[in-house]
């Protein structure tokens, strides 16, 4: 005990870099990180805003490194599972930590690894200071209890908003405002509770009072109540939730990354349970109750939702001259603006019930689970009968059954999950992730889904959207040569054994990404990072009807610049360029973005001036902008203009904050922006965007 006293304080008086962790917290670049994280582009299988929200929930309420699960740890996507493993080692020879400098003691952990790590842990006895008084106080004295008001709007008139044209052939328009308004309300305490509820209503869309179209004043209610740690119940979860068993196979929560600048640690996923859901994703989350039940060595977790989804039904003429509704899929935009869409909201009813029981050993070195569920529809599902569609899910009922495991031997972390829906088909991941000295690690994965394996809340690891007609291996390694320098790449190689949409025969594809990394101290840092892919897609065929296949080719060039001359000013410059070709002549596009940041007492100003030139919306640029908090945003550019945005986020009280953002886009040589009912005439699109958070 002695010793490590000594080694804390000798850590302590020498090692300057780490500074305070309360000093290292109010510093934190959350956006840097969450942008690193990330590939950068919007993909749809994402809820970039429900990983940003929770990461921001971790930095509020860190996590106490003396009462922690492998688990709670790896949600961070800041530690390899071998890290982790190291550092349980290092609890269970030691005893408790004493000082949060003593992670530097840890094996296997490296100075810019705990540098990201500080903001979201700590090192304090909870068992002395628990807190034994009723809920219902505990709620009222909670610090992290805060009320949410966003409005965001164009200020620019798009067609949806204009009067009707009657000489026009479309007289749809909009049924409600350009006003986009958001309601939210949260309070949380770690491994206690957890309230919540939000509500929103689109741009376009009506603030009315209407039960017989589901309305109540806003559009889009969500609301949750989950309890942790109640006797032998692990969590009890009422409303809204999401499940993150596993791998993602079968139940996934938003809460995940694909492939990015990230190869270690975002290739696997954690077995976090249940999870409380305060997203506006209005399509990506359970609705009912559940509850996680401990038993001895087994967590055994039983879940039902039930909930009205989007569907546009029709009818259908049976074999008993009888008419059946049916329809084609969930409708998942969200959006009731229009007469028609308004009609498709919650047409269909959705269940889902099942149960999983996980294991893990007292070592932490084995664990395995098994899932059970099912899936029914008050209407069946009738794909419209292309031939991508033929292996696709239909009818009202589905079933899975599926079992994944993980083991840690050594510096080889080993995982996986193999599942079965009652089609017969097959869908299984399976990797590892491999310290294979200090300064390098490994990843590997291989997926298999077959083209008639259906689940509709897995999202593992995978190129597609779903997973469904894939197969692929992936590599990732992570090399750090010398101090303040870091390699990361990776090279994905996949096939689609069936046809898929705009893509009329099976193919195939592959996908590599390489990044230097360098970072001299901590208040500067540069990289620069090659992506390509290449990908099969339909080619129009113009002396035949019959389209073909041919290889698209995509690369992706960035160089990005931050530093922090001093503690109140922050400048981050980017150049981003892209090429694209599908047998025709080459398309280029690039991105030119100088951000300057201001960072005072009680305010704070976020800017950006930006220049893009790009040949077609096929090399379109993506760059990660500052938002109001809770909000994520990666807009796309294509054509040629500019951006400016400036971001105003300030304090008049200990207790409240304000955001307002600013925004304009000026498009050269175009006469409209957008298309259909979005359509502005002229060329510049303004956005505005205030935000106000009371913290009770």
């Amino acid at each position: 005990m002695v010793r490590r006293l000594l080694l804390c304080w000798f850590t302590l008086c020498l090692i300057l870099p780490l500074q305070a962790q309360e000093y290292a917290r109010q510093n934190i670049d959350l956006d840097l990180l969450v942008q690193e994280l990330f590939a950068e582009q919007n993909d749809e299988n994402i809820n970039y805003e429900d990983f940003y929200e929770t990461l921001f929930q971790y930095y509020q309420r860190p996590i106490d490194l003396n009462h922690t699960t492998s688990e709670e740890l790896a949600s961070l996507y800041l530690l390899s599972r071998p890290q982790i493993a190291s550092f349980f080692d290092y609890l269970e020879q030691n005893g408790r930590l004493l000082s949060i400098y003593e992670l530097q003691a840890i094996p296997d952990f490296d100075l810019l690894t705990i540098y990201q790590l500080l903001p979201f842990v700590r090192v304090q006895d909870a068992g002395l200071q628990a807190d034994q008084r009723p809920l219902w106080q505990r709620i009222v004295g909670e610090d992290n209890n805060a009320l949410t008001l966003r409005y965001e709007r164009t200020l620019q008139q798009r067609r949806g908003y204009s009067p009707v044209d009657t000489s026009s052939r479309s007289t749809t328009r909009y049924l409600g405002s350009p006003h986009k308004l958001l309601l939210r309300y949260r309070v949380s305490h770690a491994r206690d509770y957890s309230f919540g509820i939000t509500a929103e209503k689109d741009a376009g869309e009506e603030f009315t009072w209407s039960p017989d179209t589901r309305r109540y004043g806003f559009d889009y209610y969500t609301a949750h109540l989950q309890l942790y740690n109640r006797g032998r119940f692990k969590t009890i979860a009422l409303g809204d939730y999401q499940l993150q068993l596993g791998q993602g196979l079968l139940l996934s929560s938003g809460y995940s990354v694909g492939k990015g600048s990230e190869t270690i640690t975002t290739v696997s996923r954690a077995n976090l349970g249940i999870r409380p859901y305060n997203s506006v994703l209005e399509y990506a989350f359970l609705r009912g109750a559940a509850v996680t039940y401990t038993a001895g060595k087994i967590d055994v977790t039983g879940f039902y939702s039930n909930k009205r989804v989007d569907a546009n039904l029709q009818a259908q003429l049976d074999t008993l001259s009888t008419f059946n509704n049916y329809f084609t899929g969930i409708q998942t935009t969200g959006f009731h603006r229009t007469p028609t869409e308004l009609a498709n909201k919650h047409q269909a009813r959705e269940q889902v019930y099942g149960a999983n029981a996980y294991y893990k050993s007292d070592n932490r070195a084995f664990s395995a689970g098994i899932t059970a569920m099912g899936t029914h529809y008050s209407s069946p599902i009738q794909k419209a009968g292309a031939p991508y569609q033929r292996f696709e899910f239909n009818g009202t009922s589905n079933y899975n059954i599926g079992a994944n495991y993980s083991y840690t031997w050594q510096n080889v972390y080993l995982f996986g999950e193999t599942a079965m829906s009652k089609s017969s088909g097959i869908g299984s991941v399976n990797g590892l992730i491999a310290n294979l000295s200090n300064n390098i690690e490994l990843s590997m994965l291989y997926r298999y889904y077959a083209r008639n394996f259906h689940t509709f809340y897995g999202s593992a690891f995978g190129e597609g959207t779903r997973n469904i007609n894939e197969q692929g291996f992936y590599t990732g390694i992570k090399i750090r040569p010398m101090p303040k320098w870091e390699i990361t790449a990776y090279y994905d190689r996949f096939r689609f054994p069936w046809l898929r949409y705009l893509v009329d025969a099976p193919s195939y594809g592959h996908e590599y990404l390489v990044r230097l990394y360098f970072r001299p101290n901590r208040q500067s840092s540069l990289y620069a990072q090659m992506r390509y892919e290449s990908k099969g897609r339909n080619i129009v065929n113009n002396s035949t009807n019959i389209d073909y296949i041919a290889q698209t080719d995509r690369r992706n060039y960035l160089v990005y610049f931050e530093t922090t001359p001093t503690r109140t000013l922050n400048l981050k410059s980017r150049v981003q360029f892209s090429t694209y070709s599908h047998e025709s002549p080459q398309t280029t596009g690039y991105l030119i973005a100088q951000d300057v940041n201001f960072t005072f007492d009680k305010i704070r100003l976020s800017t950006r001036y930006a220049l893009f030139d790009t040949d077609s919306y096929d090399t379109r640029q993506y760059a990660y902008e500052r938002d109001v908090l809770g909000a994520f945003s990666i807009p796309a550019f294509s054509g040629k203009g500019t951006r400016l945005y400036a971001l105003l986020q300030f304090r008049p009280l200990r207790d409240l904050d304000i955001w307002i953002k600013y925004g304009i886009t000026h498009y050269r040589n175009q006469d409209t922006i957008g298309s259909s009912l979005e359509t502005i005439e002229g060329p510049r699109r303004s956005d505005v965007k205030a935000q106000v958070r009371y913290k009770f």
